[in-house]
């Protein structure tokens, strides 16, 4: 199991849950969750340790059955290597909220309208505050990029504008041409260039992938947002950012003086 995505045992020393605060007491305080996943067509990342990750959405749930049922359009090869593994967690985020819970009994279903994966309705479900880090948009007049080869196309290089950014991550823009990438991607070598003084690399992690096609605000081409967490980012590295984002805040509060 995943240390940072399954619930603990009782401590045996002190018999207290450590992930009390962030589990979802009762029934219907669950099912309002996933409804909300549900009714929003939020990406859910099914993943396992040791398997490709597939993003999907909750397309149904049934509380009388006590099943829940998901998309099943990803590539049919990680679909059966996620059937078939032991451990299964499934991930959303919403806003500045992230879901979490595991996933028992997991099959994949076929019928006249299509496939679909379905499991048991979650007797454990977590929720957890994100974003802890001041995030910063960078100005309009710049056009920070984050420079990296595509995870599955190594030869492609990749020039990603950066939405924003934080200490404990960033989120880039793929533009809606370039070839789709996975939730719970490692993302290797990293080049930031956030201004001609500061540029550092770094590697990440891909937490969650969200299309921007109809979004208001969005692209005019759509795209796909990436959430990015970062997985080694060096002392150096670090300072620059938190020079960079204390610069963006100050920046930010002169001009809320006017």
């Amino acid at each position: 199991m995943y240390a940072d995505t399954q619930p603990a045992d009782l401590d045996a020393v002190g018999g207290l849950d450590p992930w009390a605060p962030f589990r979802v007491s009762g029934t219907e305080a669950r099912l309002r969750l996933l409804r909300n996943l549900r009714d929003r067509a939020l990406p859910v990342m099914l993943h396992s340790p040791g398997c490709a990750a597939v993003t999907t959405a909750i397309w149904s749930l049934d509380p009388l059955q006590q099943r829940l049922t998901f998309n099943a359009h990803a590539d049919p090869v990680r679909l059966a290597r996620l059937v078939e593994a032991d451990d299964v967690v499934a991930l959303a985020y919403d806003e500045a909220v992230k879901v979490q819970f595991p996933v028992h009994g997991l099959v994949l279903v076929h019928g006249a309208a299509g496939s679909a994966l379905q499991c048991a309705l979650p007797a454990e479900l977590y929720r957890f505050q994100r974003r802890n880090a001041y995030r910063v948009r960078p100005p309009e007049q710049q056009v920070p990029l984050a420079r990296l080869h595509h995870p599955s196309i190594p030869d492609r290089e990749l020039a990603l504008r950066i939405v924003d950014l934080s200490i404990g991550g960033c989120a880039l823009w793929l533009p809606a041409d370039e070839p789709p990438l996975q939730a719970g991607t490692r993302l290797g070598q990293i080049q930031l260039e956030l201004g001609p003084e500061t540029r550092f690399a770094a590697a990440a992690t891909l937490k969650h992938v969200t299309s921007m096609a109809g979004k208001p605000g969005g692209p005019a081409d759509g795209g796909t947002r990436l959430g990015c967490e970062w997985r080694l980012l060096d002392s150096g590295a670090e300072r620059a950012l938190q020079r960079w984002i204390d610069q963006a805040q100050r920046r930010s509060r002169l001009l809320s003086l006017g």
